[in-house]
């Protein structure tokens, strides 16, 4: 009876761990889904809804083939469109059948028309604003007439981007709202072999038990056939009829006959039966070793999952306002734009080439390193201005909007310096790049007020607005005022005093030159004057969570030299750099000199018992010049 339960036991784990392989082999079907984007008329792009992408759940993975450089890139549905506003791109999108369309799309800005014809450059503006909404026209070098040949590598406006040679992969997970353009280098058509694939559930949850039970079962059947083997030698062996009875004292074989010495020689040897059978049981210990391999190669989704999934605990967070529009950039895209600017800053500041630092810096920040390359041209041990931190941006607040132009106040550190940064970049439309229009140094002891995570950012607050202590447009000159009379100036109970470096520093710099203008010159032969006042630079504003503000302003300082002796001049023996600016180094009329302040402040709400707090700040020449 023990060989037939062995058997049985043989059989039924067998079973078990075939049908447990099965499971895992050729029953468990495809693990993948693949659709392909079929694409009849040539372009130049390819834009994929994220609905096509997500017609399936999980992780999606992009594949586009054809000869050389490949690129993909994805972000925001509507920038994408913007950006492909002026140009010819195969759309893919999901039908109503729940089927994957293709259609060209044609452009929907007209070419820029050539220089000299006014009326018709009045006519595409009025097209390019009916057709693109809140999409400005192209920027001087990236018209309409040059979009065949724009390569989309490098642009500022994607989340993320791949750039690969005969086949590309990207793999992708991209939630709702988002898109992904497909190009070769904007001039070439776009790959016509575009796939995507997803992943398929082919859990296989009874595999593992299965498996294990059917190793679990073959042991169960060994230990019985064993069992039986046992019990048949021990009803199989050796008898004899009159056999004496065993007997403590030894048995002398010499005195025994024949016969009775092949009894005992018979018990005392093991049978050939007996070995062989031993080896057929140790035989059948390696099918419970594949077994066991077998189950250990078996993954998580080869198992039944019981109980309920975990419900992760509710963490505070920050709800945006009812009509809130998107941020600028993201977290990683942000960095990502720092560090390519902080780059072509770098390579710009070492080559004074002042055409490629305006590729990436505008405004007050682009005049300031201008005039620095100026004067390192003319005198060889002027300072270098200071590089642009990118890494790590403690700060990214990005405003949130749609249109363009678009802005991100960031504040890149320097570990070894312990030095930050506290900078407003802006992009002004889908197809030029980030550029740095403001840049200040934070002092050490500088708190930023509270500001709304990234991925939420801050509206702009107007130039003029009236929900703040002081407009926007106002604070430039109100600063200005309170620098030229301290305490005098209406506005010096608006300003912050305690922590205010800047103007600690300006009238300490006021009083040593006035010092030293006096030593070569008195009242009666010239005279030396300052004055400060809202700089060219429009001023730029973004909401903090306390409803007030930082303000990024830009203001100028001069100094008046003039002489009040018609037989004296003015002689710039000790000014090298007025020297240089100005191209003379005396004049009868005086010089006039310019620095310009780039200036941050928290300025609060109106009914907020805070003041205009000075945030950090930047001072540079700016430029020299003989007074008419």
């Amino acid at each position: 009876m023990r060989f037939v339960w062995a058997v049985a036991a043989f059989v039924l784990a067998t079973v078990m761990i075939g049908a447990g392989i099965a499971q895992r082999t050729i029953f468990e079907g495809p693990k993948t889904e693949t659709a392909a984007i079929s694409v009849k008329d040539e372009a130049p792009y390819i834009l994929i809804d994220g609905a096509v992408l997500n017609q399936m759940p999980g992780t999606q993975t992009l594949r586009a083939q054809a000869e050389g450089d490949l690129f993909a890139s994805y972000g925001r549905t509507a920038d994408m469109e913007d950006w492909l506003a002026d140009a010819t791109y195969n759309h893919v999108s999901l039908g109503k059948d729940g089927k994957i369309d293709t259609t060209l799309v044609e452009p929907e800005i007209e070419p820029a028309p050539s220089e000299g014809d006014a009326g018709a450059a009045d006519d595409a503006g009025a097209a390019t604003d009916a057709a693109a909404g809140d999409a400005a026209a192209p920027a001087e070098g990236g018209d309409a007439a040059a979009t065949a040949g724009r390569n989309p590598a490098g642009s500022d406006l994607w989340l993320d981007e791949y750039t690969q040679k005969d086949l590309l992969i990207a793999p992708l997970q991209l939630p709702e709202g988002m898109s992904v353009l497909v190009a070769a280098d904007g001039t070439q058509p776009a790959p016509s072999k575009v796939t995507v694939t997803w992943p398929l559930q082919t859990s296989t949850p009874w595999a593992g038990p299965l498996i294990v039970g059917g190793a679990i079962l073959m042991a169960v059947g060994v230990f019985l056939y064993i069992l039986g083997i046992r019990h048949v030698r021990r009803r199989r062996g050796p008898r004899r009829k009159g056999l004496p009875l065993p007997v403590t004292e030894p048995i002398d074989i010499s005195a025994l006959d024949d016969d009775d010495k092949g009894v005992i020689s018979a018990q005392a040897a093991p049978t050939r039966r007996a070995v062989a059978g031993s080896r057929r049981a140790f035989a059948a210990l390696p099918i419970v070793a594949v077994s066991a391999l077998l189950f250990t190669g078996c993954s998580a989704d080869a198992w039944p999952q019981f109980g309920s999934t975990p419900t992760p605990s509710p963490s505070a967070s920050v709800i945006a306002p009812d009509g809130q529009q998107a941020p600028a950039v993201t977290k990683a895209q942000a960095e990502r734009i720092m560090t390519r600017i902080a780059a072509t800053v770098a390579e710009a500041d070492a080559a004074l080439d002042g055409d490629l630092a305006e590729t990436r810096l505008s405004g007050a920040a682009l005049a300031a390193r201008d005039t620095n390359y100026k004067l390192r041209s003319a005198i060889a041990d002027y300072k270098a201005p200071d590089p642009i931190l990118a890494k790590p941006l403690s700060v990214i607040l990005p405003q949130a909007f749609d249109g363009w132009p678009r802005s991100v106040i960031v504040v890149g550190a320097d570990d070894e310096s312990k030095t930050s940064s506290i900078m407003v970049m802006s992009q002004q439309d889908p197809w030029t790049d980030y550029r740095v229009s403001y840049i200040a140094n934070l002092e050490a002891s500088t708190t930023l007020p509270n500001l709304a995570p990234t991925y939420i950012g801050a509206p702009q607050v107007e130039p003029d607005s009236p929900f703040l202590m002081l407009a926007p447009q106002d604070v430039a000159a109100a600063y200005a005022d309170v620098i030229d009379k301290g305490e005098q100036s209406e506005y010096y109970g608006l300003f912050e005093a305690d922590g205010d470096q800047l103007r600690t520093s300006i009238a300490a710099d006021r009083t040593r030159r006035l010092d030293d203008f006096n030593k070569t010159a008195n009242n009666t032969t010239a005279t030396l004057t300052f004055a400060a006042s809202a700089g060219s630079q429009p001023p730029f504003a973004l909401q903090t969570v306390e409803s007030g503000a930082i303000v990024a302003v830009n203001i100028d300082e001069t100094d008046t030299a003039t002489p009040t002796n018609p037989d004296a001049v003015i002689k710039l023996d000790n000014s090298p750099t007025v020297k240089a600016l100005a191209a003379a180094d005396q004049s009868a009329t005086g010089f006039l000199t310019t620095f310009s302040d780039q200036v941050f402040f928290y300025v609060p709400g109106p009914g907020s018992n805070e003041k205009i707090r000075l945030l950090g700040y930047s001072s540079a020449i700016l430029e020299a010049k003989v007074i008419s």
